[in-house]
């Protein structure tokens, strides 16, 4: 009886955490992507409306983030590095910093995809409530193909297969 308790404990517990996994989350996948403009650090402007016909990968994150932190060298090396220029784009957004803050990050981490600040979560609310890191990777027709919250290697494996068969 009391490993039939244990088990029916420990079920909930997980049932628990996956669902506030998903809590935050104001998209889904198979929607179009909220419809966003943001400009770079370099004064670059995106538009997510003018990025259709690219697949487009959409990175939230903070530079106080440790699981934000372990997964950008991982997006620069095994993504960015990988399929630029190939109807491919990535766009990190800094979640709550500004332009000097981001500057000052890129160049100390040698990054070469694009980054925007993000200082009042304007963009960030169009998708999430809270929790970072986030992937969303929007296909040619401006709908979310991929969506995830934090930084799993298994989900990573997951986001680069999905853009490889994209590509294809």
């Amino acid at each position: 009886m009391k490993k039939l308790l244990l088990l029916i404990v420990l079920l909930l517990m997980i049932t628990r955490a996956f669902a506030e996994e998903d809590k935050g989350s104001l998209t889904n996948v198979r929607q179009p992507a909220p419809v966003f403009s943001v400009t770079s650090i370099e004064g670059v402007q995106f538009d997510v409306e003018q990025l259709r016909g690219n697949i487009v990968l959409i990175n939230f994150f903070a530079t106080w983030c440790r699981p934000c932190m372990a997964e950008m060298p991982e997006l620069e090396k095994q993504i960015w590095q990988r399929f630029q220029g190939k109807d491919f784009i990535v766009l990190a957004i800094g979640r709550e910093h500004t332009n000097k803050e981001l500057k000052k990050f890129k160049r100390r981490n040698k990054y070469t995809f694009p980054i925007a600040p993000d200082p009042k979560r304007k963009v960030y609310s169009l998708f999430a409530e809270k929790y970072i890191p986030r992937n969303y990777l929007i296909d040619k027709q401006g709908k979310i193909i991929f969506q995830s919250i934090g930084f799993k290697k298994s989900e990573f494996e997951e986001l680069i297969n999905t853009i490889e068969n994209m590509l294809q």
